[in-house]
């Protein structure tokens, strides 16, 4: 998480405001740098894992698309439209996946490396709960797709709010910097904490639907 928090947020926002005036790196060289650390770190992990996850791709793809885009010069307006479009699309794929056999909620939360699988799944058929189980889980998908659709709005609104200047000077680009900070405590934050309650309302429910003990439910770590 720290190495996550410091190769996106607090390196590139460092450079980008601070090393963005002539004296250093310029407006556009600043630009660069920044994004070569998020991408950089996005490609080492896919290299040490071997596994394509489809947010870290999107993610990476956003990175790239905002820093083409202001190196192109591109109005200001379309990156707003990019940095709530990312998020959107995360809610709308977390939506589409609900219809199909792996939801990405389940996916990410039921699986055996976090939960006890088969001793769920036996309690769960054994008190004739499955079927209501399989309600909260749509419960729990729609409060995780509302996370992100509250992100795309404060996404937009922050990026309209924050980049005013003409792109390719030193303040557009300090600007960017401005944004890439406030990033995680005024859209990270808000939207962590509703994936946060979605999750721990699964959880709970797991748990009331199995009447299992946490120890039951959980693999030990």
């Amino acid at each position: 998480m720290l190495a996550n928090i410091g190769f996106n947020i607090i390196i590139p926002t460092l450079i980008l405001t601070k090393l963005s005036s002539e004296e250093y790196l310029g407006p556009v060289y600043a630009i660069v740098v920044a994004l070569a650390f998020p991408i950089g770190y996005g490609v080492r992990e896919f290299i040490s894992t071997r596994k394509a996850n489809f947010f870290s791709a999107l993610g990476i793809f956003s990175v790239i698309m905002t820093g083409g885009m202001s190196l192109l010069q591109l109005d200001p307006k379309y990156i707003a439209i990019k940095e709530a479009a990312i998020p959107a699309l995360f809610g709308l794929a977390t939506l589409y996946s609900m219809r199909t056999r792996y939801p990405l909620v389940k996916t990410f939360l039921f699986n055996d490396q976090v939960l006890q699988i088969n001793k769920v799944k036996v309690a769960l058929e054994s008190y004739n709960n499955s079927h209501i189980f399989e309600q909260k889980l749509a419960h729990a998908s729609y409060m995780v797709a509302g996370s992100f659709f509250l992100s795309s709005v404060l996404n937009y609104v922050l990026a309209k709010v924050i980049l005013v200047s003409q792109p390719g000077t030193v303040e557009f680009t300090e600007e960017l910097g401005k944004m890439t900070a406030l990033s995680f405590p005024v859209i990270a934050l808000p939207s962590t904490l509703v994936l946060v309650a979605a999750l721990f309302y699964l959880l709970h429910h797991i748990q009331k639907l199995t009447h299992l003990k946490s120890d039951d439910i959980f693999n030990e770590m």
